[in-house]
């Protein structure tokens, strides 16, 4: 975290280490890694939906508001905490994940390959069921 950033320091308070996740597990995963990283990666976490992290107007309004969300991507800086300041600015209860998807198999957590189903738009289909 950089404490001279607005964007860190504003949400911090939401960030939920891998080591945790299972306290928020009935949390909706959603993969906000950008588009050419998210095409190029085989995995995602078990039970996540990819969603365009430039796209956030555009999909907000399809998240239920009666679930909190999880929101990751590579390490947990800019792309997740940002999304996620959007996200609650519309009231979603939304966290982030310390360390992104890069820090998710240091916690001892498997990761879901993704589905070879063709998608596009600002989402991609879900790999596996939610855990």
């Amino acid at each position: 975290m950089d404490p001279t950033n607005a964007r860190d320091l504003a949400s911090e308070p939401y960030g939920v280490s891998a080591d945790a996740v299972g306290l928020v597990a009935d949390r909706l995963r959603i993969d906000v890694r950008r588009r050419p990283v998210f095409e190029q990666a085989p995995t995602l976490l078990p039970g996540a939906r990819w969603h365009d992290p430039a796209d956030v107007a555009g999909w907000v309004a399809t998240l239920p508001t009666d679930r909190p969300v999880l929101v990751y991507c590579v390490h947990g800086h800019a792309v997740s905490r940002g999304v996620l300041l959007q996200l609650r600015a519309a009231g979603i209860d939304a966290s982030f994940l310390l360390g992104g998807i890069d820090g998710w198999p240091a916690g001892g957590f498997p990761l879901a390959v993704q589905q070879a189903a063709a998608w596009s738009g600002s989402t991609a289909p879900a790999a596996g069921p939610p855990q």
